[in-house]
């Protein structure tokens, strides 16, 4: 079986109990885990695929909490470390009448980020494995090491690496640094995940066609497009396009929604025997389909693991329709 692996933070999101309130006025919050490399890996599990984690808990109630439903949903754990160092990264959430969101993070640091580029030694990645990671724990640290190293032997092996920015503009003081660094580490992937939002920032590049093209660099073969609501696109260098317009859901929160996408994505390249590139340009479409309706459905619930749908019910969706 193709595996996934997924590098970066796991973290506790604190969902408010109620919309349309300011972060500032929340009475009340439901602890739910997260952080988007999480995130990913329990979609992909979920959905049928074989996933590991690549992160370091505080050795802390939080860090317990998250290891414990990472195991329940299947998540393989054998490379999360723990420390008495710093504490499990924690997210502050509040939720506007659409559901979308404002952040506060508490990390200075998280344990996540002394997670050391020594503990990648003993994996051994093959050819057939995805590497998926995000630009939240890239900030100056053992963990952007960590990534490097990652990359580095998955690119040594062959592997497809696929790098969704995902970008949190709270957690950088200096923008500028946060802007350079995502884009030094676009050409070391194979596949970049980007949304409508995002690309801007990412590129500097304000007509969209001409910052998707600004994508294509490195080792960059293929960028999945988001638009929200609105549906995606998967984009290939030279010009090829599938497009699927997206669902209309009752939205009670996004939180995840973007990370349930994309592993949604991931999980039909790794149930399909061809490469990535080769399911993504048969497939597209198919892919899209899929992934719209993984995203769309985990907006109907709060929280981001805790709203993952199973599979079956994601094909009665999608068969209903």
């Amino acid at each position: 079986m193709k595996r996934l692996f997924t590098i970066g933070e796991a973290l506790i999101d604190f969902i408010p109990e109620e919309k349309g309130t300011k972060l500032k006025e929340v009475g009340g919050f439901e602890p739910q885990v997260g952080g988007a490399p999480a995130n990913v890996a329990a979609t992909h599990t979920i959905l049928g695929g074989e996933s590991f984690l690549l992160t370091q808990l505080g050795i802390d109630a939080f860090g317990d909490k998250i290891l414990d439903t990472l195991k329940d949903t299947g998540v393989k754990t054998e490379y999360i470390t723990r420390t008495r160092e710093a504490n499990t990264g924690l997210a502050f959430v509040s939720l506007d009448h659409t559901g979308n969101r404002e952040f506060s993070f508490y990390r200075n640091p998280s344990a996540d980020l002394l997670y050391h580029p020594s503990q990648i030694g003993g994996i051994e990645f093959r050819a057939d494995d995805i590497l998926h990671f995000c630009s939240v724990d890239l900030v100056e640290s053992d963990m952007k090491s960590a990534h490097e190293t990652a990359i580095g032997k998955m690119s040594e092996k062959g592997g497809t690496i696929i790098f969704d920015p995902n970008i949190r503009l709270p957690l950088w003081e200096d923008k500028v640094a946060y802007q350079k660094t995502v884009q030094s580490f676009i050409p070391m992937a194979d596949i970049i995940k980007v949304s409508d939002e995002e690309i801007h920032f990412i590129t500097d590049i304000k007509e969209e066609k001409e910052a998707i093209s600004a994508l294509f660099t490195g080792n960059v073969k293929v960028v999945v497009f988001t638009r929200g609501p609105d549906g995606s696109q998967i984009i290939f260098k030279d010009g090829t396009k599938f497009c699927h317009p997206g669902y209309t859901v009752s939205t009670v929160d996004t939180t995840g929604a973007g990370d349930a996408f994309i592993g949604a994505v991931i999980r039909k390249l790794t149930e399909s025997e061809y490469s990535a590139y080769s399911t993504l340009a048969e497939s597209g479409w198919e892919v899209l389909r899929f992934a719209n309706a993984v995203g769309a459905m985990t907006t109907m619930r709060k929280g981001a693991i805790s709203s993952i749908p199973a599979r079956h019910k994601v094909e009665t969706f999608i068969g209903g329709l």
